[in-house]
């Protein structure tokens, strides 16, 4: 409690500062924002190597150069897009004006104008990205914020905050770190939007918070993330596709492809090509360097046992490469958890880590039925060339986002939203949708001519040519 009470007034000093700060400076123009936005890619560049080993520790083997790719290209990318485009995305938006009034010569118009400060939460399996992906559409838009890396990945997190706080005057944006009473505190604190990367079940506790204050939230959840082969689909293709989606990040990734159907007739098919795809990857597991280790042993024993409890209710487990699971580190091969009964807690809970649930079917239907009959998964994918049937998968299911013929490639799109549904989470961030997230958009009429109302019969004393009038104008 004590920690928690120090961490609340730490972070409402800041919100205070910046609050100051924005009510004396006013918005940012875009000079100021690029400038921000490009001091965030300059830390990112002069502390990359820094970065990629202290994930590569934190984790207990992550490759170097998957956390360069991932985390910190994955981040300059976001934020050298947002400082290329953010000027077109400042213009005002004019609107119509509506009669008569528009004749007399008034306009209308949106402005797009920062909301202040933005609590950003980020989650420890893409520690670096989850937390500058959103800033820079926060940046973009103008406004403050206070990142909080998670305590999972403490050497990261001492990394950025040390970086952080070395380019920049927290009331522009700052930094704490801490566990859950941290988070706890900052989500409690009247902040102008918060953003939370993580677990559905957090993210009811993160917008419970939120609530009292009336703080708008973007909360990216995850979610199963089914994954549909098709009557026609090359399986060969396919196996090698969501091979290399498992293997990202050791499958710790929220658009994961996490439950596999497959026409029942090619389900061992399948198995093998998938097989044969990810030893194709990484042929051996234990000590090997390409392989990323589950965080840590918490998360290690949680796949585990979900992989162990489908077995007691008769699911079939294939591994790839078929090596025994290692005991000695968190390192595991891809468990393929063949047909496990619906009360397994494998088909109930997103896992997050190397296992795949592999189910066979015997029409398209049964498919769409089961992925609306759970949770709204943040990303579906579908592979196939039946045109007719791809667009039936997509129109009759719901998800944040989807990829046709691979995996996981609409979350890399920075000209298009990336954001979940229902319980996969709510709002959007990356490029133009991170901006207009991120800003208030404020409707401006602005008058013309002189007030004639009067003259028209619209004020009083009302006449009943007034209220014919009126009559008049009701109508389909």
């Amino acid at each position: 409690m004590e920690r928690n009470i120090q961490a609340h007034e730490q972070i409402s000093t800041i919100l205070d500062r910046q609050r100051k700060t924005r009510l004396a400076a006013g918005a940012p123009d875009a000079d100021e924002r690029r400038a921000r936005i490009q001091q965030v890619i300059d830390l990112l560049v002069d502390r990359a190597d820094d970065l990629a080993k202290a994930m590569d520790d934190d984790f207990g083997g992550r490759p170097e150069g998957y956390s360069l790719m991932n985390d910190v290209v994955g981040s300059i990318t976001a934020l050298k897009y947002s400082r290329d485009t953010l000027e077109s995305w400042l213009a005002p938006d004019g609107r119509d004006a509506y009669a008569p009034y528009d004749q007399l010569g008034a306009t209308a118009e949106v402005l797009h104008q920062p909301k202040g400060s933005v609590g950003i939460i980020g989650t420890w399996n893409a520690p670096v990205y989850t937390l500058m992906s959103p800033l820079a559409g926060a940046l973009a838009a103008g406004n403050q914020a206070v990142l909080k890396p998670s305590e999972l990945v403490p050497r990261t997190a001492e990394v950025l905050a040390d970086a952080v706080s070395a380019a920049f005057d927290p009331e522009v944006v700052a930094i704490v770190t801490g566990g859950p009473d941290v988070a706890d505190a900052l989500t409690s604190l009247p902040f102008d939007h918060i953003v939370f990367t993580g677990s559905s079940a957090v993210g009811k506790l993160v917008m419970a918070n939120a609530a009292r204050n009336l703080v708008p939230v973007t909360l990216e959840l995850g979610g199963k993330s089914p994954t549909v082969i098709g009557t026609g689909a090359d399986l060969a293709d396919a196996a090698h596709r969501i091979a290399v989606g498992k293997w990202t990040n050791g499958g710790q990734i929220c658009v994961s492809p996490d439950t596999v159907y497959v026409p029942a007739e090619r389900l061992d098919d399948f198995v093998e090509a998938l097989r044969g795809a990810y030893s194709a990857l990484v042929p051996t597991i234990e000590d090997n360097a390409d392989v990323v280790a589950i965080v840590d042993d918490r998360h290690a024993a949680r796949v585990d046992g979900y992989v162990e409890d489908a077995a007691r209710l008769g699911a079939r487990v294939e591994t790839a490469p078929n090596v025994p699971v290692p005991q000695s580190n968190r390192r595991r091969p891809l468990r393929m958890v063949v047909n496990p009964p619906a009360e397994a807690v494998i088909r109930r809970e997103e896992i997050f880590g190397p296992a795949v649930v592999v189910l066979g079917y015997g029409d398209i239907d049964e498919v769409v039925e089961a992925v609306n009959a759970g949770p709204k998964p943040l990303a579906l994918y579908y592979f196939g060339h039946d045109t007719v049937e791809q667009e039936s998968v997509i129109a009759r299911t719901q998800s944040g986002g989807v990829t046709v013929n691979d995996v996981m490639m609409q979350g890399g799109l920075q000209d298009a939203p990336f954001g979940g549904v229902g319980a996969s989470g709510m709002g959007h961030y990356n490029g133009r949708e991170g901006f207009l997230e991120f800003s208030h958009a404020r409707s401006v009429f602005r008058s013309a001519g002189p007030d004639l109302r009067g003259e028209w019969g619209m004020l009083p004393p009302f006449t009943e040519q007034f209220r014919a009038m009126m009559a008049a104008a009701i109508k389909p």
